[in-house]
């Protein structure tokens, strides 16, 4: 499988690939595995308020629902890393309808999820950071979709690139 996605120890060495963009984001996304910091408490707040851990167990909840509906549509096309594979279709139906890279949607959804759960500036720093590798991977990977598929200049004019509505994460 490994092989199929075009991992290559060259690869890790040189970022032939796009490998690098890949290693920033899991460890960005590990990350979030770190306690809170600092602690509401250290606001003054006593216990984080209720509604807003809702929210954000319910925004992380459907982050992973749109992930998984994501990989579900990409399929044999399916690779970690922003170079599309050689074998790839591409997918303008399902999740990627909505917006061209719904696994990186997913993502930040997932993380924006984390925040308001736990409040903490930490991981408000780590979205921040994930999205800003997100749309660099996200940019690359369209250069390599834009050579191979002489359509995927139409589909990123009508279809946003990450979230359409938040500056930065939409170049259409």
């Amino acid at each position: 499988m490994f092989s199929d996605w075009g991992f290559s120890w060259g690869g890790w060495l040189d970022n032939r690939r796009g490998e690098w963009w890949l290693l920033v984001q899991l460890l960005l996304i590990t990350a979030h595995l770190l306690p809170v910091w600092p602690a509401p408490a250290s606001f003054g707040v006593s216990m984080w308020p209720q509604p807003l851990f809702g929210l954000g167990l319910l925004l992380l909840a459907f982050g992973l629902f749109r992930a998984i509906e994501a990989f579900r549509c990409l399929g044999a096309s399916l690779s970690p890393l922003p170079a599309p594979k050689p074998s790839n279709q591409l997918i303008a139906t399902g999740a990627y309808a909505i917006c061209r890279h719904p696994l990186y949607r997913a993502v930040l959804q997932c993380s924006a999820g984390v925040v308001l759960t736990t409040g903490s500036l930490l991981h408000l720093l780590l979205l921040f950071s994930l999205a800003v590798v997100l749309r660099g991977k996200a940019r690359l990977e369209e250069q390599g979709l834009r050579a191979v598929h002489p359509d995927y200049g139409q589909y990123a004019t009508d279809t946003p690139a990450i979230v359409g509505w938040v500056p930065g994460l939409d170049w259409r």
